[in-house]
């Protein structure tokens, strides 16, 4: 098997392999993302962020802009609906923060995004996703990115919209293999995604959706013809992930999955780190809703996630789990 793992180019920017940790509401802050950094994620990107927020000097979305010295290649993912304050907001990441690349968010299918013109809504429009992508990058000095879903309610304007967004100068393309009317449901749509991969020439072109597995990330990338791979939800549960597929990538060589007392060291020490940048109070209260994914599949799950569901410091935490955290390293 050949190495598929090479780094690759985004803009300028050095891609040191194949793997991407997706950008997710409430889960990519830096504590996360430094843990996929070490886990061997290639690139990481940050939950998506208000261009409204970030013009009214909003504290919340400015806090959210922390960025780890340790996370380079690192992205900040970008929402809004009007293409002057995208372009305005935008500059000020660039200005402001360590960001190496920018995205814009053209892809999340809540309602209360897309009421207000932005996520997904952008995807009924190609002549919209060029004007707004144009608009951006020609303000900007670092490359701009653009994460979407395959088409609003189909897949008829994947292509098209990929090839808008290509032409108005973004420097990668991701696509997540669903619809806006799926939202989380169904399954990847492996035959648009591979459409738009051969139709995408000129820029790298980052596949998203049901990688579970090192298989389905050699897929993506050998058969289905993506140059990298993005991962959401998996590596929620299974940081390690990235060590996985990137070794599997390299040698073709199938790492064993973590044993579980190993699982509860990484979720530690996530724990920790949303300590550091949250304080303890707002740090467990969030790692309620992030300990299930780690527990998942383990005996007695249910019972531990019960008692975490009602912990509210670390030292709680540790007496449910039964052991004192400890800052770990993974090479």
């Amino acid at each position: 098997m050949k190495n598929l793992n090479t780094p690759f180019m985004i803009g300028d920017v050095e891609i040191p392999n194949r793997t991407v940790l997706a950008p997710m509401a409430g889960v990519t802050n830096s504590a996360f993302r430094t843990i996929a950094k070490e886990m061997g994620a290639g690139l990481v990107v940050m939950e998506m962020i208000s261009e409204k927020g970030i013009l009214y000097n909003n504290e919340k979305t400015l806090h959210m802009l922390h960025i780890d010295e340790n996370e380079a290649p690192m992205s900040i993912q970008l929402f809004g609906g009007d293409a002057d304050s995208l372009a305005r907001a935008a500059v000020f990441i660039q200005e402001n923060t360590r960001a190496n690349i920018l995205d814009i968010n053209m892809g999340c299918p809540v309602n209360k995004v897309v009421k207000n013109e932005a996520g997904a809504k952008w995807l009924r429009d190609p002549d919209k996703i060029y004007h707004i992508v144009k608009t951006v990058t020609s303000h900007l000095d670092i490359p701009l990115t653009v994460k979407m879903r395959t088409g609003w309610s189909d897949s008829n304007l994947a292509v098209e919209n990929a090839l808008a967004a290509e032409s108005a100068g973004v420097s990668a393309l991701a696509m997540h293999g669903r619809t806006r009317e799926q939202m989380y449901t169904g399954h990847c749509d492996h035959e648009t995604i591979a459409r738009v991969a051969k139709a995408i020439t000129k820029i790298p072109f980052i596949g998203n959706g049901d990688i579970k597995t090192v298989q389905d990330a050699r897929s993506m990338i050998e058969e289905l013809g993506t140059d990298a791979v993005m991962i959401g939800r998996t590596a929620m549960a299974n940081p390690y992930i990235f060590t996985q597929i990137n070794h599997y990538l390299e040698t073709g060589e199938e790492l064993p999955d973590l044993a579980f007392e190993d699982k509860m060291k990484i979720a530690y020490e996530h724990l920790n780190r949303l300590i550091a940048l949250k304080g303890e109070h707002v740090a467990v209260r969030e790692f309620r809703g992030l300990a299930p994914h780690y527990l998942r599949g383990t005996s007695g799950a249910a019972k531990l996630r019960g008692k975490i569901a009602k912990a509210e410091t670390l030292a709680e935490v540790d007496d449910i789990l039964g052991y004192t955290p400890k800052t770990i390293e993974f090479s």
